[in-house]
């Protein structure tokens, strides 16, 4: 890993919250994600199960956790399986965990080797009346690949099919959405160096310059903080490519005149940063360019004013539609007939303004929380305003993460540049 290492006490104690919502006498196993294959004998880049991770820390392939508070032996009440440390393997994939590293991630003091868990774990089955196992349950998965975790339910399901089953997605999917103080300063360190990036690339803006060669800037600048990389595929999209959400082909020329937005964060001990900043490649919006990012900047500070406990995504989506109405008549985009005769299920703004303002964010980008009950404090949030405008091949968003507080909320981007004048002036302070 090229982050420095957490703090154990995230993982124990989200392990702790977890314990607590089982059932009496259950018991929980969490599975790593698959090693996923490219092209001829290559595999993708591994890519840990974010719950196992958000209960251990570990990053490595072929791991599992077992959970079983009622274990009569206090010794397996938490069990921590990896893969057995192979020197041949060792010298072509390099070093893998031992029992002290891993138990100085993640607090558990019981490690065991794969190889030797079916005699291990199947006793553990036997005291157990209820099995608690994983599944992918982010409302925004689309992916149809029977994955691990899917496998091992049907394998669990065969060998054991008297015991009672329970999902730990419901579980996970309500502690998740609240992030402990250690682990947003962890997220807070992942925005730190977004924002290091992101001062980097005023300086290096200009006409003529290459969307990819933005892209390269931000992947050099992760690196060098010791992000893990980007956290998700970077949006460099200058001018009317601006429109299209998840623009990833970054191969266009940034010219004279146009805007870039740029829709990039880090990653810094598995946790998520998710900053969005539209600038003029020239270093000086034009008077309407300068009204349009105004508005949307109004519309991201008036989110903000409202994003707090107690409310719905339903109703901040609602009040926040009520606001974009009145910005897009202010500039122009909307007129008073096409307000009043809007279909209700496709309001008049949505032509300018067609996607979410705010998702969960943590260890996932799109991170898991309900959509349905009231926010509460200890969720972080984007707050991401856009407005697209096809007829001025224009877009513009502005995104800032933040975390909910008790009383309200709190930016954990505010030092990150966000007006046009701070804008302006730092381009032309860097180039100077």
């Amino acid at each position: 890993m090229k982050y420095l290492p957490l703090d154990a006490r995230i993982f124990i104690d989200n392990r702790k919250k977890f314990t607590r919502e089982m059932e009496a006498g259950s018991i929980a196993i969490f599975n790593s994600n698959d090693e996923l294959p490219a092209n001829g004998d290559a595999i993708h880049k591994f890519k840990q199960n974010a719950d196992l991770y958000w209960l251990t820390g570990i990053n490595q392939e072929d791991s599992m956790l077992i959970l079983f508070p009622g274990n009569p032996d206090p010794k397996f009440r938490e069990v921590l399986v990896l893969v057995r440390p192979n020197e041949l393997k060792e010298k072509w994939d390099g070093h893998r965990l031992r029992r002290e590293e891993a138990t100085a991630i993640s607090g558990i003091s019981t490690i065991v080797w794969l190889d030797s868990i079916d005699g291990l774990l199947q006793p553990m089955i036997h005291l157990a009346e209820t099995i608690y196992l994983n599944t992918n349950e982010n409302d925004r998965k689309s992916n149809l690949v029977p994955v691990r975790d899917y496998r091992y339910a049907e394998e669990m399901r065969r060998r054991y099919p008297l015991h009672h089953y329970k999902r730990s997605a419901r579980i996970m999917k309500s502690l998740r959405a609240i992030k402990s103080p250690l682990e947003v300063a962890v997220m807070q360190t992942a925005m730190d160096i977004t924002e290091k990036t992101f001062r980097r690339l005023l300086g290096f803006i200009r006409p003529g310059v290459m969307e990819y060669e933005i892209e390269a800037e931000i992947y050099h600048e992760f690196l060098r903080n010791r992000a893990t990389g980007p956290a998700y595929g970077s949006i460099i999209a200058s001018g009317d490519r601006a429109r299209i959400l998840h623009y990833v082909s970054n191969n266009q020329e940034c010219k004279d005149g146009e805007m870039v937005l740029m829709d990039f964060g880090a990653e810094y001990g598995g946790y998520c940063a998710d900053l969005t900043r539209t600038v003029p490649v020239n270093g000086k919006f034009s008077k309407r360019q300068k009204e349009v990012y105004n508005s949307c900047l109004h519309l991201h500070n008036y989110c903000k004013s409202i994003l707090r406990p107690g409310i719905s995504i339903l109703d901040y989506t609602d009040k926040t539609g009520e606001e974009a109405t009145r910005q897009f008549l202010k500039i122009g985009l909307l007129k008073k007939e096409d307000v009043k005769n809007e279909d209700p299920e496709n309001r008049a703004y949505r032509r300018y303004l067609y996607h979410g303002i705010s998702h969960h964010l943590g260890i996932d980008v799109h991170d898991l929380g309900t959509r349905n009950e009231p926010i509460r404090a200890g969720m972080v949030f984007t707050i991401e305003p856009g407005i697209y405008i096809e007829e001025e091949q224009m877009g513009v968003r502005i995104e800032n993460n933040f975390w909910i507080t008790r009383t309200g909320n709190k930016d954990l981007m505010a030092n990150i540049p966000i007006t046009a004048d701070e804008i302006e002036r730092l381009m032309k302070k860097q180039k100077n």
